[in-house]
């Protein structure tokens, strides 16, 4: 648990909000119990409040953490989302419902001991990795339509899940994790990162219990970092915050940037 405890205060990954379809679509992103805080970092729906005709692209930005993805009274809609350190789009239609875990980097590995690597950029169904969560997930849900029930119910659900495991997390992994978001991504790993063991372990450490390289982390992680600032264009061509969060200049910021979230930060943010 002490290996937990900080992620949380040190790490806010950002999902974009839900704008081009009006109230059409909503997200919401809502807080499990402080018992699965350092587990969890939050539980999500994204919901057509009436039937899509046009298909909705849902764009998924590189968070850095794991996802389960369901549709509730579905089992076959369950899903385990690796990381990506591309941005992801999902086309969605008619009266759509999906609810999330969204894990913290590191835990669901250890929680199925499973390598993170083998879900990279890929999603895999929920019923190959846990079945019984998955028939949980879609019997216990279905018809619960608002996001303080639906919280409650996951908290329920892995609270059962989660009490009794046993967790045994590698204290050089975590004091490199703790390094890279301590310093928002901008870090030089070779230089700074000095947990007592050589770059090749610290790469299969990564790809073990994050699903990349620490380099891919650190820059998902300097992205993350610059959608928290929503900073202004002027302080963008200005202020040269790229070079501050450690972008060699203008062009390797957007395009870093783009390759992430899908979009340019003007068209991110709307400028």
């Amino acid at each position: 648990m002490q290996e937990f405890s900080h992620i949380r205060d040190l790490y806010k990954p950002i999902q974009p909000s839900v704008s081009a379809a009006g109230e059409a679509v909503t997200y919401t992103e809502m807080l499990p119990c402080p018992a699965l805080q350092p587990y969890i970092y939050c539980y999500w729906q994204l919901k057509a409040n009436t039937p899509v005709a046009a298909p909705y692209p849902y764009r998924v930005v590189a968070d850095g953490c794991m996802d389960i993805f369901f549709e509730p009274g579905n089992v076959q809609e369950s899903w385990v989302m690796g990381i990506s350190d591309v941005y992801t789009e999902f086309p969605l239609t008619g009266a759509f419902h999906y609810a999330g875990i969204r894990f913290l980097p590191g835990i669901f590995p250890q929680l199925y001991h499973i390598g993170a690597d083998t879900l990279t950029n890929r999603t895999e169904a929920l019923s190959n990795i846990d079945p019984q969560l998955a028939s949980q997930l879609a019997s216990r849900c279905a018809g619960v339509q608002s996001h303080e029930a639906m919280s409650l119910l996951l908290d329920e659900i892995f609270l059962e899940l989660i009490t009794g495991k046993i967790f045994r997390p590698d204290g050089r992994f975590y004091d490199a994790l703790h390094l890279i978001l301590r310093h928002n991504g901008n870090i030089q790993l070779d230089k700074e990162v000095q947990t007592g063991i050589s770059p090749r372990q610290l790469r299969r450490m990564f790809g073990q219990y994050v699903g990349d390289t620490p380099k891919a982390f650190s820059s998902i992680v300097r992205f993350q970092r610059i959608l928290q600032a929503k900073p202004s264009s002027m302080s963008l061509r200005e202020n040269k915050l790229f070079f501050d969060m450690g972008y060699y200049d203008q062009s390797h910021f957007i395009r870093e940037f783009r390759r992430f979230y899908g979009l340019t930060p003007g068209q991110a943010w709307g400028r």
